[in-house]
């Protein structure tokens, strides 16, 4: 960084990314910023800067003090171990510390072993239970879909547990000759006479008696922008995920155009978004959502674009570019074990789904946004609607 560049950022001020600090006087305090950041998405401190982004510069025994602070905040502070990257900047005869705090991968990261902090906007925050969640979720320790829920084995709809094994395993399954909730919790469904979040959404016989918010959502707004007034069709969709991705898709369906490709006017005309390439992403919604926020996905189709939003950030390192490459990262592996064996799902779980939809996108020639809204902890697909590709 140079100090030109130094400038073009203390002029945005202060955000969830980068924090402005005159000085440090306390290490534990130094600690905290670190952990926050490395707990959230990363960012930079500014040493030696106020909170306006005015340069007001550090002496050389405040840069030796600092120094040492924080390489014993990453090793002794805080637990596990962070390495962060540190450079001065003279900039307008001030010296400036330029803190880079990466990204976490080894989340949740702790401050003298017991207290968590996020970033909240500008400022920080101790983490709440369900951040505390999801942090351990990032890094592999807990999934969602296996944590217990309020249902009992009497909410398992065995019939279509049964009809599932035999489709997917090409095998008939008697419970009379197996121990039923053994072979359940063998496969993560029950756990200690409850179902699991997987076990619920996907074999309950009322999912939605139990855990309401993991319905989807779908409205047809009569404009361009939620604030309108009129919906020209709305449902709220719940059952099994199963059902819940069937529903979706005829929703989508019967509200989409259909377009006439050839000059046979006789002939059924096409979707006007290639059906392959929403299946696929109200799939991914509904199999990587994060199921540690208590939210729906929704489907919203205005007149001018199609939206299918996932409560939940993309997972660790994954991001908008890196997902057009088919990299990908299991967020709920019982779910995903399940529904790639489920022939009505049409889902394989290899990372090529985003890949093959881009591909049907271009050749329909319909513009495809994917967003990553870390304001609205929110993943967002947008499909233009008879909006050529530039």
């Amino acid at each position: 960084m140079n100090c030109i560049e130094l400038l073009e950022f203390l002029n945005k001020g202060e955000d969830s990314s980068q924090q402005f600090k005159e000085n440090f006087k306390s290490i534990d305090k130094l600690a905290v910023e670190i952990a926050a950041f490395a707990n959230s998405s990363g960012g930079i401190i500014f040493i030696g800067v106020d909170n306006e982004g005015n340069l007001i510069g550090l002496e050389k025994d405040d840069i030796e003090r600092l120094n040492g602070w924080i390489s014993n905040a990453t090793s002794q502070k805080i637990d596990p171990p962070i390495f962060v990257k540190s450079e001065i900047l003279i900039c307008n005869d001030k010296r400036i510390m330029v803190l880079n705090i990466p990204r976490g991968t080894n989340k949740p990261y702790a401050f003298n072993k017991t207290e968590f902090w996020v970033k909240n906007a500008g400022d920080k925050r101790r983490a709440s239970r369900e951040e505390l969640f999801r942090l351990l979720q990032s890094s592999k320790m807990v999934y969602s879909d296996e944590m217990e829920t309020d249902a009992v084995f009497d909410d398992f709809d065995v019939n279509y547990f049964v009809e599932y094994y035999a489709s997917a395993y090409d095998e008939k399954i008697e419970f009379s000759e197996i121990p039923q909730k053994g072979l359940l919790e063998n496969l993560r469904l029950l756990k200690k006479n409850h179902l699991t979040l997987a076990g619920l959404l996907l074999f309950g016989k009322n999912p939605e008696r139990i855990k309401p918010q993991f319905n989807i959502k779908a409205t047809y707004y009569n404009g361009n922008d939620v604030s309108v007034s009129k919906f020209i069709d709305s449902e709220e969709i719940n059952g099994k995920i199963i059902d819940e991705f069937q529903k979706g898709i005829v929703f989508i369906e019967r509200n989409l155009r259909r377009v006439q490709k050839d000059n046979n006017f006789n002939a059924p005309g096409e979707l006007e978004i290639p059906k392959e390439a929403f299946s696929e992403i109200l799939a991914n919604a509904l199999v990587h959502r994060d199921y540690f926020i208590n939210s729906s996905v929704y489907i919203n189709l205005f007149l001018d674009r199609l939206e299918i939003v996932s409560p939940g950030l993309l997972p660790n390192t994954l991001n908008e570019e890196n997902i057009k490459l088919g990299i990908h990262i299991a967020r709920n592996p019982i779910l995903l074990s399940v529904l790639e064996k489920e022939k009505k799902f049409s889902y394989k779980g290899r990372g090529s789904g985003i890949p093959r939809v881009i591909r049907l996108c271009n050749e329909a020639k319909i513009n495809i946004t994917l967003v990553n809204d870390v304001s609205r902890q929110q993943f967002k697909v947008v499909f233009a609607r008879n909006v050529p590709v530039s």
